[in-house]
Order: C-alpha cells, then sequence, then structure tokens
C-alpha cells in the first residue's frame, strides 16, 4: 500500500488486536468459567416451559436476557441439578438485560470485565447452555465487529448460540465477562451479538421488581426503520442490494461520522457497483477512523489486486497476517501473491 494511505498508520496494531496469538485456554480454566452458568427455567402463562442461560455475578444473582422472562408466570434456576426460586430481579428492558435474585444457590460470580476496551479480532470464550445441551457448551471464536451504541459498545462474535443459549456469558481470555448473548439476524449467514457487560454494571443500583411488572421490548426488536444502522444493514448486504447498503451506510455516517463501519459499507457498496475511486475514497476514511479496520483492509487488497497494485495489497496482507491469518481467506496469502511482484 502507498503512502496516501499511510503504511505507518496501517502498521500500527494493538496489543490487544494481537491477542489473536493468545494460546487456547485450558480446560481446567474453562471448567472454572462454566461453573458459573446456571439453567433458566420458565413457565409460561400458557402453560409451556421455556429456558435460558445466566451467568452468576455474584453469590446471589446471575444475568439472563429479559425475554427470557418474557410472557411467563415464574422462573427459578436450575444448579448442578439443583432448583432454586427465583426472588426478585432488575431489568433493563431496552437493552435486554435482567439480574435475578436468587437466596441459598451460593452462586459462583465471574469477574467483570471492562467491555470498552474490546478490540476486533480479540479472541473471545463464549459458553451456553442451549436447550438440548445436558452440559454447557464451549465455543472459541473473535470479535468481529464492534457497534457503539448507549455509550458502550454492541459486540458481534463468529460464535453462533442456539435455542436456549440466550443470556449466555462472553468471557475474554482472562476470563472476565466482557458480553452476553443476546440476539442474531435472520437467515442461515447470520451474525451473532452480543450486549456488553458494562450495560450490567450500570445496572447493578436499579431497584429491584416483581416478575409481574410491565415491561417493553428490547431495541433489537423495534421496526425495523427504528433498529441501529447495524442491524439494518445486514440483510442487504448479504444479499447484495448494493443501492440499499449505500442509502442505509450514507445515513450511518451521517448520523455517526466517526463510525469507521459505516464508512466500510459505503466503500463496499461503491465497490461493488463498479465505482472504485469512490470506494477508495470511503476505504481511507474508514483506515483514518480505525487503522485496522479488518473488513475495510480485505476489500481494499481485493481492490488493489484488481489495478494491478500488488505491492500494495501485498503490504495490507502482511497486516492482516498479524491481526489473524485466518483473515487471508478470499483476499489471497502472501505466498500465493509473491510471484506476481516478479513479473
Amino acid at each position: 500500500m502507498k503512502t496516501w494511505i499511510n503504511l505507518a498508520v496501517i502498521g500500527l496494531w494493538s496489543a490487544q488486536a494481537s491477542a489473536a496469538n493468545l494460546p487456547d485456554p485450558t480446560e481446567e480454566f474453562l471448567y472454572q468459567l462454566k461453573e458459573s452458568l446456571v439453567k433458566v427455567n420458565t413457565t409460561t402463562k400458557s402453560g409451556g416451559h421455556g429456558f435460558g442461560t445466566a451467568v452468576a455475578i455474584d453469590k446471589d444473582h446471575a444475568v439472563t436476557n429479559c425475554h427470557v422472562l418474557g410472557n411467563t408466570n415464574g422462573v427459578s434456576i436450575t444448579k448442578w441439578g439443583t432448583e432454586y426460586p427465583v426472588d426478585s430481579f432488575q431489568a433493563d428492558w431496552k437493552h435486554d438485560l435482567c439480574i435475578l435474585k436468587v437466596t441459598y444457590a451460593d452462586l459462583k460470580p465471574v469477574a467483570l470485565g471492562d467491555s470498552s476496551q474490546l478490540s476486533y479480532e480479540q479472541p473471545l470464550i463464549s459458553i451456553s447452555m442451549p436447550t438440548d445441551s445436558p452440559a454447557p457448551y464451549v465455543a472459541l471464536s473473535a470479535i468481529k465487529a464492534l457497534y457503539p451504541m448507549d455509550d458502550e459498545l454492541v459486540i458481534r462474535s463468529q460464535a453462533a448460540f442456539s435455542i436456549g443459549a440466550s443470556g449466555s456469558p462472553v468471557f475474554d481470555y482472562a476470563g472476565r465477562l466482557v458480553g452476553i448473548s443476546t440476539f442474531k439476524s435472520p437467515g442461515k449467514n447470520a451474525y451473532y451479538y452480543n450486549v456488553p457487560v458494562n450495560w450490567i454494571k450500570k445496572m447493578l443500583n436499579s431497584p429491584e421488581i416483581a416478575l409481574s411488572a410491565a415491561h417493553a421490548d428490547p431495541f433489537w426488536d423495534a421496526p425495523e426503520a427504528q433498529r441501529p444502522f447495524f442491524m439494518q444493514i445486514v440483510l442487504p448486504f448479504q444479499n447484495n442490494r448494493w443501492q440499499d447498503v449505500q442509502e442505509i451506510a450514507t445515513r450511518w455516517a451521517a448520523s455517526e461520522p466517526g463510525s469507521a463501519e459505516a464508512k466500510y459499507y459505503q466503500g463496499e457498496a461503491a465497490r461493488q457497483q463498479g465505482d472504485e475511486t469512490v470506494a477508495m475514497t470511503h476505504f481511507r476514511q474508514a483506515l483514518r477512523l480505525h487503522p485496522n479496520h479488518p473488513s475495510t483492509l480485505q476489500s481494499m487488497a481485493q481492490l488493489l489486486d484488481k489495478q494491478g497494485k500488488v505491492n500494495d495489497a501485498e503490504s495490507i496482507r502482511v497486516t492482516l497476517k498479524e491481526i489473524n491469518p485466518e483473515l487471508l481467506e478470499g483476499v489471497g496469502t502472501i505466498e500465493q501473491s509473491a510471484p506476481n511482484k516478479a513479473k
């Protein structure tokens, strides 16, 4: 990549981003984290049963998603086969977070991290208890995107989750809770989202309420036009509706001028519609906001390859490999591009 994109800036990848090279957690370490999970059991008003997952934040309280409690007239938790009633709870309906108070369960709490300090491609540990799983299920993944919302960051990760896994904890590799698995986009190539632990911290001193208290719908279940831009853009992007992507991304960039994600989508929409000059302009703007934005770097490498600027594309591949070697998928490899240099 030439100096007009500023190689020096792109090379400044953070210590947290380099955490992608950390060794996988040990089985013993994962077992210790699993001990803090409990199953949430609900009885619906029609007589049915529902399930979710919760994670302990102190010996008497566990966090889950509020939507797990929707349409219920009874809720309990199960810890290692023993059931305990939920006495009361605290709720942040908009952000879909509920803290359950469970007396005498003697829960094993986890440490709370700081979701404002997360970075792209940082490795994560997701542990869930799906409905059909006899034991907690562990998935190792990475952060694929971070979306500013209400002064915090919503986390998109690779780890999929299924029915019964709502409320599952997401940890960093130090074992600190950084998010709660909450919702996904439609379709088979779904994006999976986790709400940040810092929202939990902000509700710790909120009043306790009864299960029968009135509640509101979460932000992710709002009408389409009222949802965050990062939700509105997924289906148009995945279905190659580039004019729609361009329109949403333009509104997004106007509303959040500091969003590298918005600039990336503007650039990708332009690239897919054949306007390479405009695409490169938006990609450069994205990198000024986020010097190591992975999706932008991937798209730029492809665009530069198409333009025959092999050395520039190669510089990007070096950066992508340092962040996470898996990012080279679909943009060639350093070794594959080497013969082109000699021509």
